[in-house]
C-alpha cells in the first residue's frame, strides 16, 4: 500500500505547469528551500492535482518563479526506484516576480554586488537577536528578491517568517538608524577642502624666515615712493591673495 503523508510546502515554481492526461488536471514542480538551508539542500518536488480549480489556477495564473504555498499529500514510491509525488489539494500564490524573464537582447550584467547585498540582508534578518514571547508563532512573511527576476535568480530569493514582535523591533531599529543618518552633516556639495594639521605644519615648514626678514626688515621698502614692492614681494613668496592688488591711485 502506498503511504500518503499530509504536508504543506512553500517553494518557487520551477517551470510552467502542463495539463495532465485527464481533464482538469495539471502537473508542475516547485523548488523547496527551507529556511537557513544551503543551495545543495534544496529539493525539487513534482506536483500534480486533480482539483479543477487548482489546475486552472496553475495553468492560467501561476508562472515560473512564483512563490507558492501548496498543501496536499506526499505520496511515497511503492518501489525503491520509484519517485515521490505531491498530490496538491490547494495552492496559494504568496509572491509574484515583477518580471518573469529578461528581454532576449538584454545585455549581460554583473549583479554580484546586488546578490551579495541580498544574501547579507537575508542572513541579518534571519539572525535577528530579538526577544519573543514563548510560543509566539510567526505571522509576518518578508520576501526578498532582485528586481527583474528570471530563472537564474531564484537562488537569490529569500522568504523569512517573523513574529509581530520581530517586526516591531525591526521597525524601531530602522527608525533609529534613519534618525542617526539624518543627524549627520551632509557629505555632498562643494566647499573648501579642509587642511589637515600636517598640511598646515608643512606649509610653515617650507617658509624661509631669514628671507622673510630680509624682505620686510627694510622700512624703506614699504614707503609710498617705492610703490608696491612690499605687497608684491609677499605675493611672490606666498602666492596671490584677493585684496592684495594695488593700483597707481593707491600710492
Amino acid at each position: 500500500m502506498i503511504e500518503r503523508i499530509p504536508i504543506a510546502l512553500t517553494g518557487y515554481q520551477d517551470a510552467a505547469a502542463t495539463p495532465g492526461s485527464d481533464v482538469d488536471t495539471a502537473a508542475w514542480r516547485i523548488i523547496s528551500s527551507p529556511a537557513d538551508c544551503e543551495a545543495a539542500d534544496e529539493a525539487i518536488i513534482p506536483c500534480t492535482t486533480r482539483q479543477p480549480d487548482v489546475a486552472r489556477k496553475l495553468l492560467t495564473e501561476c508562472q515560473p518563479s512564483d512563490l507558492l504555498r501548496v498543501t496536499g499529500y506526499l505520496t511515497l514510491p511503492g518501489t525503491a526506484d520509484g519517485g515521490i509525488r505531491l498530490d496538491v489539494d490547494s495552492v496559494e500564490i504568496l509572491w509574484e516576480p515583477p518580471l518573469q524573464e529578461q528581454p532576449p537582447d538584454h545585455p549581460t550584467e554583473d549583479h554580484s554586488d546586488r546578490d551579495r547585498a541580498i544574501q547579507a540582508l537575508a542572513e541579518a534578518l534571519t539572525g535577528l537577536p530579538c526577544t519573543t514571547t514563548a510560543g509566539e508563532p510567526p505571522d509576518v512573511r518578508i520576501n526578498i528578491g532582485p528586481i527583474g527576476l528570471h530563472g537564474l535568480d531564484i537562488g537569490n530569493c529569500h522568504s523569512i517568517d517573523v513574529t509581530t514582535t520581530h517586526t516591531d523591533q525591526l521597525t524601531s531599529a530602522v527608525t533609529a538608524m534613519l534618525a542617526t543618518l539624518g543627524s549627520l552633516p551632509p557629505q555632498a556639495g562643494t566647499g573648501l577642502n579642509a587642511l589637515s594639521p600636517a598640511d598646515i605644519a608643512g606649509f610653515f615648514d617650507d617658509l624661509d624666515l631669514t628671507e622673510l626678514t630680509e624682505l620686510t626688515g627694510d622700512a624703506d621698502a614699504s614707503r609710498p615712493e617705492h610703490g608696491v614692492i612690499g605687497p608684491r614681494t609677499w605675493d611672490d613668496l606666498l602666492g596671490n591673495s584677493p585684496g592684495a592688488a594695488t593700483d597707481d591711485n593707491d600710492r
